[in-house]
């Protein structure tokens, strides 16, 4: 544990000092996620979409589990088993609808995940690794998405895959074999679909290992805060259990509520219609757009029109994967000594921006490839890099940041002697 004041540990019954010896798993749950867990007393909302995020691995895990005993990974079989789910399984038309829309609500859970740390400088030292590890996390989201949007075989899934594995085929020499080699053959067939369904049913169980490790490591330092400010005394934090796992709590219920409503009344409002037609390589469709959550990157891709020494299809598979790439590089690319964004004025400025760019990349992907979109691609594309690469080490250097608390009780309890003392030492 972190914190030397963090509490051990104590078994209340002779049933637990027995299990205890044994087994001490609920020792590991209780310095984890209870009250052997010391957190920072000042977290707001924006720290509970880290457990809302686990909430739908769940979710995705469970419903994908019971969907695959009706699914059948057939390239003519595959439309017609999706449908009997929906038709004659009892409550298939609940579980696919909650299985699909539980990938878009993970997805827009993990982006705010990702934008508050990109706020909060969550990826300053000491939870570079932590940082890392969750962008792991959001790559095999994006794979593990991608192969699951290919099972349906619907027009939509077989042109999606025909896309994105021609980017492949843009790198010189080894692209093409590579391509032949994910598809196992020279166009999204029978082999395909089954790599496919083998993959997207092993990659949560991934997801979940590398979760772990995340978690692992982020108890190294601790959890970050709004402030930045580094714990210093045990007034700084309150024990995990129970005011976090009560605030988490009611936020996991209220945002499954809204997810719940989603799927009972709006179930194909995040989807594409044209997915509910069976797969036919003979009629392409006249708009190929990926799902929602790959807009931006979509719109980088198409943003590379003119050839320059590359073909402007290389330029754009490169643009895509650097874009996320970028991002592993962020803890050495923004220099600044304060973490928190209330405290950085100009980079607050940017941060704005930054959102703005990333909402005019996700319209244009989802556009047609046509004037002026992909002008305004360009112009998203080069801002997002210029962000990055020039903006924020700029900023590092220029900024001058507002005074910091001197320490996270000040700051939320003003220093009352009776607040700030530690949980259960408060004086009457």
């Amino acid at each position: 544990m972190s914190f030397a004041w963090a509490k051990p540990y104590e078994p209340k019954t002779q049933l637990g000092h027995w299990i205890d010896q044994r087994l001490p798993l609920p020792r590991m749950i209780y310095g984890a996620v209870g009250g052997g867990y010391p957190v920072p007393r000042n977290l707001n909302y924006a720290w509970n979409f880290g457990v809302l995020a686990g909430v739908f691995l769940m979710i995705q895990i469970v419903t994908g589990i019971v969907l695959a005993m009706w699914y059948n990974s057939g390239i003519e079989t595959a439309f017609a088993s999706t449908e009997h789910i929906m038709r004659d399984v009892n409550a298939g038309w609940f579980l696919r609808y909650a299985h699909a829309n539980g990938a878009s609500f993970f997805f827009i859970v993990v982006y705010i995940h990702i934008f508050r740390g990109l706020f909060y400088g969550s990826y300053k030292a000491p939870r570079e690794l932590v940082w890392m590890l969750g962008l792991v996390v959001y790559l095999l989201m994006m794979a593990t998405a991608f192969m699951g949007y290919v099972l349906p075989w619907g027009q939509m899934s077989y042109w999606g895959a025909q896309v994105i594995t021609g980017f492949f085929s843009a790198f010189p020499v080894v692209g093409e074999p590579l391509r032949v080699w994910l598809l196992g053959g020279y166009a999204p067939d029978q082999a395909a679909l089954t790599r496919f369904f083998s993959l997207h049913y092993l990659m949560p169980f991934v997801i979940a290992g590398v979760v772990i490790l995340k978690t692992w490591a982020l108890h190294i330092p601790g959890s970050s805060n709004p402030t930045g400010v580094d714990v210093k005394t045990e007034k700084d934090t309150l024990p995990f259990h129970p005011f976090y796992t009560a605030k988490d709590g009611w936020f996991v219920l209220a945002f499954l509520m809204v997810y719940v409503a989603v799927t009972f009344f709006l179930p194909n409002a995040l989807g594409h219609p044209d997915n509910y037609i069976e797969a036919n390589p003979l009629a392409t469709p006249a708009h190929i757009v990926p799902e929602w959550y790959f807009w931006p990157f979509y719109a980088i891709l198409r943003a590379f029109t003119v050839d320059f020494i590359l073909p402007a299809k290389l330029w754009g598979v490169l643009a895509m994967f650097a874009s996320i790439l970028l991002l592993f590089f962020l803890p050495w690319l923004d220099r600044s000594p304060v973490r928190s964004g209330h405290y950085r004025p100009l980079f607050k400025v940017f941060f704005m921006i930054f959102i703005a760019d990333i909402i005019l990349l996700g319209i244009c992907g989802v556009m047609p490839a046509e004037q002026p979109w992909v002008f305004l691609s360009q112009i998203g594309t080069l801002y997002y890099f210029a962000h990055f690469l020039i903006i924020l080490p700029l900023i590092s250097k220029l900024e001058k940041p507002l005074p910091l608390p001197d320490s996270i009780s000040k700051s939320v309890l003003h220093g009352e002697e009776a607040e700030s003392a530690p949980y259960g030492l408060a004086k009457a």
